[in-house]
């Protein structure tokens, strides 16, 4: 290789070397590439008139309508947090399948999924689902393998599930990839791909998880019963009528909202972002029903989603000061020349990216990945004739399983953190095993079938 195609990748070795040493990602990004650019300057290996196109860049990050989403979701989600939703519908659940052997462990996997679709935030589910499910899984005398597994995997489900906040970000990026790809194969009236088409993707292989979580814990209760005790009637607080209406009271609330987020995303009758703005005074209404809103929640759920938006949209542009240095030093040629000339074609291609970003994962964040890699790699895998719903969808649930993964993933350190001290970090690690296993089922289902990620948007936006 010559000195101009190492470069690109001295980028990115860079990158993740300031990383490890525990500085800020969007600093990393931004301030390497800078570095680079001026090294290249000085050399003559880098034109400086590339970096005209900054400001520009951000003014169109500034003006995309569909990221005003993102602040969105993050209100409607952390407003959930605060208003008790999780709790409430943990203690209903447990009452409501504790005769069943491994009913805790149901009703933690029904509840991960539905605050999946109501926050999109892993890192808060996994710490609420740890704080509130953990200690009762162990007090009723679950094995702490077989709890920690359950909980990890079922905080991991914001990645898949519609709506979240990953997906809006990932079918942004993807939208510009397709185009790009179009583009680039002469095609100058590109069709587009929506946040809403990734939405409706995604939906069928989440709910696929989720099946096979549960399936496998039927079999871990038929197995080994003694793993996974039922919770002794005279135990259970709810019974009968009260616990029917209780279970309507709890679970009707929550439910309607994310029917209103997603239907309406998922019938045409808003945007994205429309249906997020209803999401969030859906959130306020359901706190406020809770009796949880008040001045001083309002100021701290407001606060947290101005901290978390400005951290994401401070990637963005360092991302993106990252990627345009990384194209002015030919990096994106390198990358496609390298992909292209891979035996096995686009099978080899794919299983490539999809295992570097599978590594990746375990020291860079979802976001990161998807505004730094996904721009690079996705307009050329696009090219070669990939659906891009597929693609999106692939990569959400190769990231899932990247967070899950002993001994870097994201989401074993989230609940080593709230976990009590006689859970040691062996039981996690084993725990999560057999839900590995399950998202590696998954991902080969999904790549064997594409249909199951392109069969329900086709249906739902055929024109």
């Amino acid at each position: 290789m010559t000195a101009a195609e190492i470069t690109p990748l001295l980028m990115f070795l860079a990158v993740g070397l300031v990383l490890l040493t525990g500085y800020p990602v969007a600093f990393a990004l931004g301030g390497t590439a800078l570095l680079f650019a001026a090294v290249g300057t000085i050399s003559g290996g880098f034109d400086p008139a590339l970096l005209h196109a900054m400001p520009s860049r951000l003014y169109g990050i500034m003006t995309n309508g569909t990221l005003i989403a993102v602040p969105l979701f993050i209100f409607m989600g952390v407003m959930l947090e605060r208003s008790r939703v999780a709790e409430q519908l943990l203690e209903t659940m447990a009452s409501l399948f504790g005769p069943l052997r491994g009913g805790l462990g149901f009703s933690v996997i029904i509840v991960g999924m539905l605050l999946a679709a109501s926050t999109g935030i892993v890192g808060a589910t996994v710490v609420t689902m740890g704080l509130l499910s953990l200690p009762t899984m162990l007090k009723r005398g679950y094995d702490p393998a077989i709890a920690t597994g359950t909980i990890c995997a079922s905080g991991t489900l914001g990645q898949i599930i519609p709506p979240s906040i990953i997906l809006v970000l990932l079918g942004d990026v993807l939208a510009a990839a397709y185009q790009q790809a179009q583009l680039d194969m002469g095609i100058f009236s590109p069709e587009t791909v929506s946040v809403g088409d990734l939405f409706a993707g995604a939906l069928l292989p989440g709910l696929l998880l989720v099946a096979l979580y549960l399936l496998y814990l039927v079999g871990v209760a038929w197995l080994k019963p003694a793993a996974v005790p039922a919770i002794p009637a005279e135990e259970r607080r709810l019974q009968g009528g009260e616990l029917f209406s209780r279970t309507l009271r709890v679970l009707l609330p929550p439910l309607l909202l994310i029917l209103a987020v997603l239907g309406s995303i998922l019938l045409g009758l808003a945007t994205p972002t429309e249906a997020a703005s209803v999401g969030a005074v859906g959130a306020m209404l359901l706190a406020a029903i809770q009796r949880q809103l008040n001045g001083k929640v309002l100021r701290e759920v407001m606060r947290t989603t101005v901290q978390v938006t400005s951290m994401v949209f401070l990637i963005f542009i360092g991302a993106s000061i990252f990627s345009l240095v990384f194209r002015g030093f030919g990096g994106d040629e390198v990358v496609e020349g390298f992909l292209s000339d891979l035996p096995g074609g686009t099978f080899t291609a794919v299983l490539l990216v999809m295992l570097v970003m599978f590594l990746l994962g375990f020291i860079l964040d979802f976001i990161e990945i998807t505004f730094v890699v996904v721009p690079i790699v996705g307009p050329i895998l696009l090219a070669m004739g990939l659906d891009p719903i597929w693609l999106g969808v692939m990569i959400a649930i190769n990231l899932q399983t990247s967070f899950l993964t002993p001994p870097f993933g994201f989401a074993l350190f989230y609940l080593r953190g709230v976990a009590p001290p006689e859970v040691k970090t062996s039981h996690i690690y084993r725990g999560v095993a057999p839900f590995i296993l399950i998202q590696l089922l998954a991902l080969a289902a999904l790549a064997l079938w594409p249909g199951l990620a392109t069969w329900l948007p086709g249906v739902i936006y055929a024109q």
